[in-house]
């Protein structure tokens, strides 16, 4: 039975704080009586979910001091992520992709990333909003923005002031968290201070907008948690809702910035998992309806509100990207057609013998069968066939029977057939059925697709035969030209698709007849000679995917004005959606390639080296993490595990150390939310094979600096040791330890604020702070003292000159211009060699053609390589003696310059020597000409070999399979 007290009339009973707490009742009674009260029994933590130990943290109930802190370390913040920001005024590091992407945004141009859009649209709208049009190309590292006039700085501005949030929004998830004042400001400090959130944050990169929405999702759920742990009476309220929804929004956001996203929800669904585990245990409160109205709550907001927000930034994507780009060679044809000017009319269904038609491959990104007026440097050295990205003239073929058509008005006794490929264009069309035997002719080159028994020109395998193009005009062709068409019917769409072939429907495989190996191409692409195009080659037992074609374009000039046509299916958003995280996903796995600058997950919890973004005028950018902030981070997560090995071996002897003791049970559950998240964002990397850097450890090291100064809090205002000796009463101690570790933080910042900013810096002061010998930045990069800085001469892109009236004085004399060796030499026209005495010497220019070894080679030589080789220009000066005789006593190369020259299979290269310059083929075919419809024309024009590689060289460098935009991460 409860206890009763009475109190005398007049007199007064304080009220015990922590039975008003637990719900004692007072019962008033009439002046002159006596006043009882009964206090009723305390909730015992155990009858429902409210957490022993919570208090209502709600961030309404700041203090006015705490909103002072608050304002102080945003301005702080401010400056420090902002100061300098237009510095270095260059291309630096992943700039190049990030740059680029908003430039393609601007131009409406398709690309592919490995990246969700957010961070990138949002970094497009800052450089839209500061005037950027697009034209700029982001192509190089050091690249100068000022003679351009990219508005870079606000471009820059967007991912800077996303650091500058993450300041007060690590305040708040501490207050949240049910720190001290005292506390969330140490933390707060710590990332203002910490040099690698500062270097990511001040450049156009995804890492700082990828933060800043981690820690609103890490605000958003602790708030939630603490309404949560409040118990049944906060269930269900308004910030209840909004914290919940607030979470999810945010968990969208973080997840349509980078895949690292997923992380982040693999933290808040595993918590999330465990809430609804402790409520199915509240038989008393949680009825099974409450439970499963728990359970569509966090769906609803955990699980619907992402996937929709994460959608919605891909809808917005494919609405910007409307025209083709350099990305699209990824998608699928149907995903192609959505695109301006990639789209197609529709086409006659049917194919018949004498119909040029283009064949697309099945897979690698659905190149199109295709060939070019050069040879192969090796095997048959026979007409190239490749399988090349873009629509061209040279992708047409025309579908031959095995043998002629008979010529019935002149012969009708059938004995006469027409001759040449044109002989089925007056003909009634005669449709191709499974298993026709067929000859492609390609149409500009008057050659036939031929395979042999030689071995690819790249892959050579003994199932791998060489693909080429083989004959010449008025040609028969002979048995190797033979291919016959098997139809896959189980790709093919459609009855009439399984049994005849059809444009787009019919998926076939051609089967070459004298070998009985299948047309295949993969990714693999021919060197220089051939363009960087895809290699086909003839397999025996090759792959189904890699061995499916078909015919996408179909032109036949007797075809009825009435046939059938056909096109591609539009996808449509969601379609286009899938389609593209699986490329997406393919090509983020795909990047396994070395880097200079990349690491390993277990070099970075101890910083052991970092990412070298950018270099000039003895200036540098070296992303390394404050070393202090860094090491006393991992150092609070191992404390948490130590500190949880031991309470689990306590627990498994019967300590009672959870029911003994609120604050540790509040010290284990808090912070080992915090230390779980840095878990989810950290070990997950150990499983990937791809690229990483060490700016894949960002939002770990968030969490690890919250847990830092959650434990600080617990040290200094909440834990009590044995003997009753505590820091709580000792305010003094803990303010000195906050500013004592935060001053020296800051300390540490200064000194590698040169490789943040991109400062000057000294040779001295940079080797004295390189504490590891895995920090490889390159001291001999700097000067040996600062006021060798005034007198330096800076590069051409190099950092702007101060402006102002003294503006020409501080920026040094000119840089002087290196002599150019040909002005000083005669030429006399028709003439090998010319010579002139200067000041008592002789300049002489002579052309001489070398091979790779070095080899003269005389004129028949040269003669016989043209065309089939390229040609660079190499200008060699030597520096030659000779006595009153004439002979040499002295001969020495003094300088020279120039490209090197490709070369044929015998090693063979284009002249070393000075004053001829040849064509160099780079790349693959450009889109050849055609007429108003974009269809190619029946007979197109010929083609000799000068005029295709003239052709060639329009090429903008693309390569036949596209390469990811990023060589960068999740």
């Amino acid at each position: 039975m409860a206890p009763k007290t009475t109190q005398r009339q007049g007199s007064q009973r304080p009220i015990d704080p922590q039975q008003s707490s637990s719900n004692d009742t007072l019962t008033s009674q009439p002046s002159g009586t006596a006043t009882t009260t009964t206090p009723s029994k305390p909730p015992n933590p155990s009858d429902d979910y409210t957490s022993a130990g919570v208090t209502d943290n709600s961030l309404l109930n700041l203090t006015t001091p705490d909103w002072e802190l608050f304002t102080v370390l945003t301005l702080v913040a401010l400056f420090v992520r902002l100061f300098r920001i237009y510095q270095p005024s260059s291309v630096v590091f992943d700039e190049v992709h990030f740059g680029g992407f908003a430039s393609k945004y601007i131009k409406g141009k398709f690309f592919m990333d490995v990246h969700p859009p957010l961070a990138k649209m949002l970094i497009t709208l800052a450089g839209w909003l500061g005037g950027f049009d697009g034209d700029f190309d982001f192509k190089d590292i050091g690249k100068d923005y000022l003679e351009p006039g990219v508005p870079y700085v606000a471009m820059r501005l967007l991912p800077a002031i996303c650091g500058v949030l993450t300041i007060p929004t690590i305040f708040l998830t501490l207050k949240a968290a049910g720190c001290k004042t005292l506390s969330a400001g140490l933390g707060a400090g710590l990332v203002i201070f910490e040099n690698g959130l500062v270097t990511q944050s001040r450049l156009i990169l995804l890492d700082s907008p990828l933060i800043i929405f981690t820690a609103l999702t890490a605000l958003s759920w602790i708030s939630f948690t603490n309404q949560h742990e409040l118990g049944p009476a906060k269930a269900f309220q308004p910030s209840w809702w909004f914290w919940l929804a607030s979470t999810g929004t945010f968990l969208g956001a973080t997840a349509s910035v980078k895949w690292v996203g997923l992380f982040t929800i693999a933290w808040v669904g595993s918590l999330t998992a465990l809430q609804l585990w402790v409520l199915l245990g509240d038989n008393k409160n949680v009825t099974p309806r409450i439970w499963f109205k728990h359970l569509f709550a966090r769906v609803f907001c955990l699980i619907v509100i992402p996937i929709t927000f994460y959608m919605a930034m891909f809808a917005i994507h494919f609405l910007c990207l409307v025209n083709p780009g350099d990305g699209d060679g990824f998608m699928s044809s149907e995903f192609q057609s959505t695109l301006n000017s990639k789209g197609m009319a529709d086409v006659p269904a049917d194919i018949a013998f004498g119909s040029r038609v283009s064949l697309r491959h099945h897979n690698t990104q659905g190149g199109y069968l295709h060939s070019h007026s050069h040879m192969y440097p090796t095997g048959s050295k026979q007409q190239q066939i490749t399988l090349y990205p873009h629509k061209d003239e040279n992708n047409v073929f025309l579908l031959e029977n095995q043998t002629q058509p008979v010529n019935w008005a002149v012969d009708p006794t059938g004995n006469t057939s027409i001759s040449g490929p044109l002989a089925w264009d007056r003909e009634t069309p005669e449709f191709i059925e499974d298993g026709s035997l067929v000859r492609l002719y390609h149409v500009v080159t008057d050659r036939r697709l031929h395979s042999h028994d030689v071995r690819a020109p790249i892959t050579e395998a003994d199932w791998q035969n060489e693909v080429s193009a083989y004959g010449y005009e008025g040609f028969e062709g002979d048995a190797n030209d033979l291919f016959r068409i098997e139809i896959i019917k189980s790709m093919s769409d459609g009855a009439a698709a399984k049994s005849r072939l059809r444009t787009i429907q019919t998926k076939f495989k051609l089967v070459h007849i004298m070998t009985g190996c299948v047309l295949f191409s993969h990714k693999v692409k021919l060197p220089e000679w051939g363009f960087e195009q895809q290699e086909v080659t003839c397999a025996r037992g090759g792959t189904l995917p890699n061995s499916v074609w078909y015919i996408e374009s179909n032109d036949h000039p007797n075809m009825a004005a009435d046939a059938e046509k056909v096109n591609y299916r539009n996808p449509g958003f969601f379609g286009k959606f899938w389609e593209l995280q699986r490329v997406m996903w393919t090509t983020n796995a795909g990047l396994v390639e070395s880097h200079a600058w990349d690491s390993r997950p277990p070099s970075w919890p101890v910083l052991k080296r970092g990412i070298n973004f950018w270099g000039k005028d003895h200036r540098q950018i070296y992303l390394i993490g404050n070393p202090l902030i860094w090491w006393a981070s991992t150092a609070a997560v191992a404390l948490y595990v130590a500190f949880k090995g031991l309470a689990v071996l306590r627990w498994q002897r019967s300590c009672g150390d959870y029911s003994k003791s609120v604050v540790f049970r509040r010290f284990d559950y808090e912070i080992g939310v915090s230390v779980l998240g840095w878990a989810f964002h950290y070990f997950p990397f150990y499983l990937m094979q791809r690229q990483l850097f060490l700016h894949h450890y960002f939002p770990a090291l968030y969490f690890a600096i919250i847990a830092i100064a959650q434990i600080f809090d617990f040290a200094t205002s909440r834990i009590v040791l044995p003997g009753n000796f505590t820091l709580k009463d000792k305010p003094l101690v803990g303010r000195t330890g906050a500013v004592v570790f935060l001053a020296a933080s800051i300390v540490v910042f200064g000194l590698y604020a040169p490789l943040t900013y991109g400062n000057t810096w000294t040779k001295t002061e940079c080797n004295r702070v390189k504490l590891l010998e895995n920090w490889d930045w390159d001291c001999n990069t700097f000067l040996d003292s600062y006021a060798d800085y005034s007198l330096a001469v800076p590069s051409a892109s190099g950092p702007a000159p101060t402006a102002g009236s003294h503006g020409a004085a501080l920026q040094g004399p000119a840089p002087p211009v290196a002599e150019d060796p040909k002005q000083d030499v005669v030429v006399t026209p028709g003439q090998p060699m010319q010579q002139q005495v200067l000041q008592g010497g002789v300049t002489e220019e002579k052309v001489e053609y070398r091979d790779e070894s070095g080899n003269l080679l005389d004129e028949e030589q040269v003669k016989a390589l043209q065309g089939k080789v390229s040609f660079s220009t190499r200008y060699e000066t030597r520096t030659r003696l000779v006595d009153a005789a004439g002979n040499e006593i002295y001969n020495e190369v003094v300088g020279g310059g120039g490209g090197e020259a490709q070369g044929n299979e015998d090693g063979d290269e284009g002249a070393n020597g000075a004053g001829v310059a040849g064509t160099m083929a780079e790349g693959p075919d450009p889109v050849t000409q055609r007429g108003e419809s974009g269809e190619a024309s029946a007979q197109p024009p010929r083609v000799d070999v000068e005029a295709d590689l003239e052709k060639e060289e329009w090429v903008e460098g693309a390569s036949v399979t596209a390469e990811p935009e990023n060589r960068d991460e999740l």
